[in-house]
């Protein structure tokens, strides 16, 4: 057995060692079987390598009671005033890192296998962990002053400089201006030199005030301030205009006229679909109304606001909103020719020469010259014999018709409606279908029932009883209509009273009186109405209708007989 300590390269024991002669090691034996002075525990020797401890003072005795990690195994001292458990976590946490440290390079002492001492070797020594409280632990001043060198590496373990309190906690910089002596932010100095701060660090604020002078910067900070103020000011005014102006048309009454207007007059042409926003821009764009909002406000406020159509009006400039929406819907400001279902065409053109005050028969003119120019479906004009191209396609509804407008510009929308308006149906599959000959004559035949029919119950009615008569094989008509309508649309009249003699002497191919089949075109526009009833008849067998109170009642027969009944109760009806 040899002592502990006592190993080459070990250094004896001091008589002055706080450990001498107090439970330390007083030269006692370290065999395998004898008791530890640390609480009675066994000293355990690992196979591994293991350093000599090095001994750290601290004010006369060790510093923090901590013990430097040996080789891979850490020795335990769990009844020694509880000084080694407060570090034995954090010394094995570092302890790869100091064995790395301690060791490298470095000869290391350890045991021989029969335990006799430590073999020949230098050991380095191995400084302890430092304390987590003390941030100055990793400090070189823990080795002492004019400590030796145990490492033998000086170049790759240079002695650390002095810990400085500043150098750990760097000082705070600021982004502000604190005031003219603390430093200025570059802006408000008026420096306009592309000096970095690294002037500031060599030279000091006292450089940067002698380079530009104090009264100098003074003044270029007081420009400054003044471009800021403006720039600020200047926002906020912007800021409190539109504020102003969200708040207006947020919550504020829309900007409007007062009064009925001035005396010009405009015309203002509405296009079909056009909703209360859509016409109070037109109204706005020509001078007529101040604002959008005030005619939408207006016309919502009125209840018959929503009846104003498409069409031309013609209203004065400058006008309150509400006077505005009034004058619209007066049917003398309308500058429009509206065109009713049925309506003959001779009638229409009379209607556009009085709003685009023409002469009479000017448009008739137009119509018959530019016909073929107006946009007429293919399969219109077939027939020799019809009496007005145009008969059956100026679709009704409402139309612009100002001073200044041409009449083939009227009658080309018009014309386009109507081939809009016919083009939803597969008329040539419905002719074939219903026994006619063409598109033309199922357009024939809702115009008859439009100009016959009184009420729109009538309409399937009445279109039963067209093609039932053009049936020539029948044995009440064989193949007469004698409809007094035909005969009507000869004369241009609305006669519900007609001789026999007058009508059997008429020979015109539009009297169904004296010539079998349908008129060679139209009598006149029928609506929608009447041309889905052409469509789609009834299949109830009849024959004769009559409109026995003579004006809106109308009814229907199957034989000759019911139908002498129904002309009598015309005949009592009316006194004839």
């Amino acid at each position: 057995m040899t002592e502990y300590g006592r190993g080459e390269g070990s250094e004896p024991w001091h008589p002055e060692d706080p450990l001498y002669g107090d439970g330390g090691w007083e030269g006692q034996q370290a065999d395998a079987g004898q008791q530890s002075p640390y609480g009675g525990q066994p000293q355990h020797y690992p196979q591994q390598p293991q350093p000599q401890p090095q001994q750290q003072y601290d004010n006369g005795g060790w510093g923090d009671g901590q013990q430097a990690a040996y080789g891979q195994a850490q020795q335990q001292y769990p009844q020694h005033d509880g000084q080694y458990d407060q570090h034995q976590q954090y010394n094995q946490q570092h302890q790869q890192q100091y064995d790395q440290q301690a060791y490298q390079g470095q000869p290391q002492q350890s045991y021989d296998q029969n335990g006799n001492g430590w073999a020949t070797g230098t050991q380095a020594q191995v400084p302890y962990p430092a304390d987590p409280s003390d941030p100055y632990g990793q400090q070189a001043a823990a080795y002492g002053a004019g400590q030796q060198d145990y490492y033998g590496s000086p170049d790759a373990y240079p002695p650390p400089e002095p810990p400085s309190r500043r150098a750990a906690e760097p000082e705070p910089q600021i982004d502000w201006d604190p005031g003219p002596d603390q430093g200025e932010h570059a802006f408000f100095a008026g420096d306009d030199d592309s000096e970095d701060d690294s002037d500031d660090a060599k030279g000091g604020r006292g450089d940067r005030r002698g380079r530009g002078g104090k009264g100098g910067k003074k003044r270029k900070s007081g420009c400054a301030c003044l471009v800021v103020l403006l720039v600020f000011g200047g926002g906020t005014a912007g800021v409190g205009y539109f504020g102003y102006q969200f708040y207006q048309n947020r919550f504020g009454a829309a900007p409007d006229y007062a009064g009925d207007g001035t005396s010009v007059v405009v015309t203002v042409q509405v296009p079909k679909g056009a909703g209360g926003y859509a016409i109070g821009r037109l109204l706005k764009d020509a001078g007529v109304v101040k604002s959008v909002d005030a005619f939408v406000s207006a016309q919502e406020q009125n209840p018959k606001g929503k009846a104003i159509q498409a069409g031309a009006y013609l209203l004065k400039k400058e006008m309150s909103a509400k006077s505005a929406v009034v004058m619209m819907l007066d049917p003398d400001s309308q500058n429009n020719v509206q065109v009713t279902p049925g309506l003959r065409n001779v009638s229409v053109y009379t209607r556009i020469d009085e709003k685009l005050d023409l002469a009479s028969g000017a448009t008739k003119k137009i119509a018959e010259k530019k016909y073929k120019s107006l946009g007429l479906p293919s399969w219109a004009n077939d027939n020799e014999g019809i009496k007005d191209p145009l008969e059956g396609f100026l679709y009704p509804g409402t139309y612009p018709a100002a001073k200044g407008m041409k009449p083939e510009t009227v009658l080309k929308e018009m014309v386009t409606q109507a081939a809009e308006a016919y083009g939803k149906y597969d008329l040539e599959a419905k002719a074939k279908a219903l026994k006619l000959d063409n598109p033309l004559q199922v357009i024939t035949v809702a115009s008859l029932v439009q100009a016959e029919g009184k009420t729109e119950d009538d309409y399937r009615k009445m279109a039963e009883v067209v093609y039932n008569r053009l049936n020539l094989a029948n044995p009440e008509t064989y193949g007469f209509l004698q409809f007094d309508s035909t005969f009507n649309y000869v004369k241009n009249e609305s006669n519900i009273e007609i001789s026999e003699k007058e009508i059997n002497s008429n020979k015109d191919p539009y009297n169904t009186y004296t010539n079998k089949g349908l008129p060679p075109g139209p009598i006149g526009n029928p609506g929608d109405t009447a041309l889905k009833a052409t469509l789609n008849p009834t299949d109830d067998g009849w024959y004769y209708f009559v409109a026995t109170d003579g004006v809106n009642k109308t009814e229907f027969a199957k034989t000759h007989a019911q139908f002498l009944q129904l002309k009598e109760k015309f005949n009592e009806s009316t006194g004839s």
